[in-house]
C-alpha cells in the first residue's frame, strides 16, 4: 500500500494594500487623527508632571553632560562612554536637545516623551495597513498599542525615552523592510533598513530581537516563504543585521556588566520561574490591567511551585495551539512567536536589577498579541451578517476603557510621592519603593515620615546601602549625628563609592568639630562625583573654618558653576552672594 506525500499549504497571503483612493484618505487621515487624540487623552496629562526621583536624575536633571544641552563634548561623550549602565548615544541627543529647548522644565520632556509615542503609533498603524491590507483591523491594533496603561511607564517616565525613541525606529525599520521586500531587490532600499535598525539599537538595544520579527514577518503576511524552505535571499539578507544585533548585545553586556546580577545572588531556576511567570503575567495584564507599579520587586523566596507550573501549562498550551492553526491561522503563530521573541532580551534570564518584570518591556513584544486577538475575531466574525457593527461597538467600548485605565493609571505618575505610595499599594515587600518614598518625603521636608519609610527599607532588606545613607542623611537633619554616622558608615561598608554617604558623614564630623576627618570625606566624595554640588559647597565651608579663604572661594565657585549649568538657580544665587561676600572682605563662615 503506498502513501501520497502529504502536500503542505502555504500561510494565507494578505490582500496587498491597493493604493489610497481619497475616501481611503480622508479615511487613514481620520483614524492618525484619532489616534493622536487618544494618547492626549490617555497620557496627555503628563506635560504637567515633574521629573521623579527614579533614573530621571542621572539620565537628566542631574547629568553634567545633559543639562547644558547639545554642545561637541556632549556628542563626544553620548557616543564613547557608558553611562548608568546603557550605552545608547540617540537616547542620550534626545535628552541634551530637550534641555537645550526647554531647560530643566519637565513639562518639555514629556511633551516629547508624548509626540514621540505618537509617531510611533502612526507609522505602526501605516505598516501594519500596508503589510496586511486591512484598514480598520490594522487601526484597532494600533489604538489598542498606542492607548493601553501597560504604555503608561514608557510615555510618562521621562527617563524611559528610549522606548518611545527605539519604537519609532522600530517602525521605520519595519516600514522599510516591508517596501524592499515587496519590490526588486535594491542596495538603497535594504542600506535604508540596515540604517534604521543601527539607529534603533543606539536608542535602546532591545531592538537585537528585530531580525528574527522580520523573518516572522517574511511568513505573515509578507508570504515570502511560500510554505517551502526558506530561499537562501532570505537568509543570506538577515544575516548583517544578526551581526548588528550580536554586536549590539557585547556592548550592552560590557555596559550593564555592574548591574547584572550573579547566579550567586539568582539561581538558574529561580530565573527560569521567573521568566515563566513573566509572560503569564504580561498576558494577564493585558487582559486585566490593575496594580501596575513602576516598580516589582524580585520575590525574595522565589515564586510558588504551584504558579510557576500554570505559569508554564499557559505558555506550553498557547504555543502548541498556535503551531496546530500555522497553516490556516499563520497571524497566530507569528504573534505568538513575536511576543515570546521579543521579551527574550529582559524575560529575567540575564537579570538586570532587581525587578522581576517591567510594564515598559512590554512595548512593542505585545503588538504580536494584540495581532492575534485582532485578527481571530475578524476571522471568527466574517460570516456574521451583523459583524461589523458587533466588532466595532465592541472596540469602541473596549478602547473607552484603555483609555479610562491609562488616564487613571497615569495620575500616579504626577511626582515622587505619588508614584511611590501607589507602588507600596500594589506590591509587597518593595524595599525600594519604601527608601524612593522616603527620598520624596525628605525633599518635601518631612523629615520623620522618611526616616520611617527608610527604617522599612532596611527591614525588608537589611544592609541596603542606599537606605543606611539616606538614613543617615535625614537622622543628621534631625541632629541626631552619632546615629547619622553610624548609618553612613554602614552604607560605605556595602559601597565605599557613595559619594552622598561620603558628604554626609563629613558634614557630620564638621558638625562634631572634627575638621581633618571631614574635609578628607568631602574630598573623596568629589573623587567619585566631581560634579557634586554639596560637596565643594561643604568642602568650601571647611576651609573657611580653618582660614583659608581662597581655597573656600575657589570650590564656592565651582559649586556655583555646577548649580547653574544643572538649573539650580536658587542655590546658584545664594552661592554667588557667598563668593561676593568673601571678595569683600566678610570671611565669616
Amino acid at each position: 500500500m503506498s502513501h501520497r506525500p502529504k502536500k503542505t499549504r502555504p500561510p494565507k497571503a494578505a490582500p496587498p494594500a491597493r493604493p489610497f483612493d481619497l475616501n481611503d484618505r480622508w479615511t487613514v487621515a481620520g483614524v492618525c487623527i484619532f489616534l493622536s487624540a487618544a494618547i492626549w487623552v490617555a497620557f496627555g496629562q503628563t506635560v504637567h508632571y515633574g521629573f521623579i526621583n527614579f533614573d530621571d536624575g542621572p539620565y537628566v536633571y542631574e547629568n553634567a553632560k545633559v543639562t547644558p544641552g547639545l554642545t561637541r563634548d556632549g556628542l563626544a561623550w553620548a557616543f564613547t562612554h557608558v553611562y548608568a549602565f546603557n550605552w545608547h548615544p540617540l537616547t542620550w541627543l534626545s535628552h541634551m536637545l530637550d534641555c537645550q529647548l526647554y531647560g530643566l522644565n519637565p513639562g518639555g520632556h514629556h511633551l516629547t516623551n508624548l509626540l514621540l509615542h505618537t509617531v510611533a503609533t502612526i507609522l505602526f498603524f501605516g505598516v501594519l495597513r500596508q503589510m496586511t491590507g486591512f484598514l480598520w483591523r490594522s487601526a484597532l491594533v494600533a489604538a489598542v498599542f498606542a492607548i493601553h496603561p501597560l504604555r503608561v511607564e514608557s510615555v510618562a517616565w521621562v527617563a524611559e525615552r528610549k522606548d518611545v525613541l527605539s519604537g519609532v525606529f522600530f517602525m521605520l525599520t519595519v516600514g522599510a523592510y516591508v517596501r524592499y521586500a515587496r519590490q526588486a531587490w535594491s542596495p538603497a532600499r535594504y542600506g535604508l533598513v540596515v540604517l534604521f535598525f543601527v539607529l534603533g539599537l543606539m536608542c535602546k538595544p532591545m531592538l537585537v530581537t528585530l531580525p528574527f520579527v522580520l523573518l516572522l514577518l517574511d511568513h505573515w503576511p509578507l508570504n515570502r516563504l511560500a510554505g517551502g524552505p526558506i530561499p537562501k535571499r532570505i537568509i543570506f539578507e538577515k544575516l548583517p543585521l544578526v551581526g548588528l544585533a550580536v554586536a549590539s548585545c557585547v556592548i550592552t553586556l560590557f555596559a550593564q556588566t555592574g548591574a547584572v546580577r550573579s547566579f550567586e545572588q539568582i539561581p538558574l531556576p529561580s530565573r527560569a520561574s521567573n521568566a515563566l511567570v513573566s509572560y503569564a503575567t504580561y498576558l494577564g495584564q493585558m487582559f486585566w490591567p490593575s496594580d501596575l507599579a513602576v516598580l516589582y520587586p524580585f520575590p525574595a523566596m522565589g515564586w510558588p511551585l504551584w504558579q510557576v507550573i500554570l505559569a508554564a501549562v499557559l505558555v506550553i498550551s498557547i504555543s502548541a495551539v498556535t503551531f496546530i492553526l500555522r497553516e490556516n491561522r499563520p497571524y497566530l503563530l507569528v504573534g505568538w512567536l513575536w511576543y515570546l521573541i521579543m521579551l527574550l532580551p529582559v524575560i529575567g534570564i540575564l537579570q538586570v536589577g532587581s525587578q522581576a518584570y517591567a510594564d515598559r518591556y512590554t512595548y512593542l513584544p505585545q503588538i504580536g498579541l494584540y495581532l492575534m486577538l485582532a485578527w481571530t475575531a475578524a476571522d471568527i466574525c466574517a460570516g456574521w451578517r451583523s459583524s461589523r457593527g458587533m466588532l466595532g461597538s465592541l472596540s469602541v467600548v473596549i478602547l473607552a476603557a484603555l483609555i479610562y485605565c491609562a488616564r487613571l493609571q497615569t495620575s500616579c505618575w504626577l511626582n515622587s510621592e505619588t508614584l511611590w505610595t501607589h507602588a507600596l499599594a500594589c506590591t509587597s515587600d518593595n524595599y525600594i519603593a519604601q527608601n524612593n518614598l522616603g527620598t520624596a518625603l525628605f525633599q518635601a521636608g518631612n523629615t520623620e515620615a522618611a526616616i520611617a519609610h527608610y527604617r522599612q527599607a532596611l527591614k525588608i532588606r537589611p544592609g541596603y546601602a542606599d537606605a543606611h545613607g539616606n538614613l543617615g542623611t535625614a537622622l543628621l537633619q534631625a541632629g541626631s549625628l552619632d546615629e547619622a554616622m553610624a548609618e553612613c558608615r554602614e552604607a560605605l561598608k556595602t559601597n565605599p563609592e557613595n559619594a552622598e554617604a561620603h558628604n554626609n558623614l563629613g558634614n557630620a564630623l564638621l558638625q562634631k568639630g572634627n575638621i581633618n576627618d571631614a574635609m578628607a570625606h568631602f574630598q573623596t566624595a568629589l573623587q567619585i562625583k566631581p560634579g557634586s554640588v554639596e560637596a565643594h559647597n561643604n568642602l568650601a565651608y571647611a576651609f573657611l573654618q580653618i582660614g583659608k579663604t581662597d581655597e573656600a572661594i575657589v570650590h564656592y565657585q565651582k559649586a556655583l558653576e555646577l548649580a547653574r549649568a544643572a538649573g539650580r538657580l536658587d542655590v546658584a544665587g545664594q552661592l554667588d552672594d557667598k563668593i561676593k561676600s568673601l571678595r569683600n572682605g566678610n570671611i565669616t563662615p
